[in-house]
């Protein structure tokens, strides 16, 4: 058994070899045309921080022409869990729903989604740990968000000149 297994594997690789398959991450594949995406977003701390993660996630290069042009909107809203006796929340749940559309910059059809994230955060007794706290939740949806809107337009782009 163990001496067939590496004529199986070489013969897997041959299959694939011939079937023009090509990795999502390879050079030839979509990540490569990412960094060419111009990133707007809405004016406030959410969508600055999704702005953030997402030119870092697309790998933006400035010094490029962007060939594309996305366009997000991110709405948050926040459901406490858990309550202490004397009725405070003990946990918050984050839950951050963001659309995008993405537009040719030499004009064509627009590709759109909708993408959503959830995540939890502590609710502290002192008020700059609840702040900090609220804050990190943020920061963790818009950078999930991030990777999330990537993944949807990696898929979106394929087969795309």
């Amino acid at each position: 058994m163990r001496a067939r297994r590496p004529g199986l594997v070489a013969l897997a690789g041959l299959a694939l070899a011939g079937c023009g398959f090509t990795p999502l991450y390879g050079d030839a594949g979509v990540g490569s045309g990412l960094s060419r995406i111009a990133v707007t977003t809405q004016d406030d701390r959410l969508g600055y921080r999704l702005r953030e993660q997402l030119e870092d996630a697309l790998g933006r290069d400035a010094a490029q022409v962007p060939l594309w042009r996305l366009e997000t909107t991110a709405e948050q809203s926040r459901r406490p869990l858990g309550r202490r006796i004397d009725d405070t929340a003990t946990r918050y749940e984050l839950t951050v729903i963001g659309r995008w559309t993405l537009t040719p910059a030499a004009g064509g059809t627009p590709l759109t989604g909708t993408e959503t994230v959830t995540t939890t955060y502590a609710a502290a007794d002192q008020p700059y740990a609840a702040i900090a706290a609220q804050q990190d939740g943020e920061e963790r949806a818009a950078a999930e968000l991030a990777r999330e809107i990537r993944l949807a337009l990696m898929l979106a782009l394929q087969g795309q000149p």
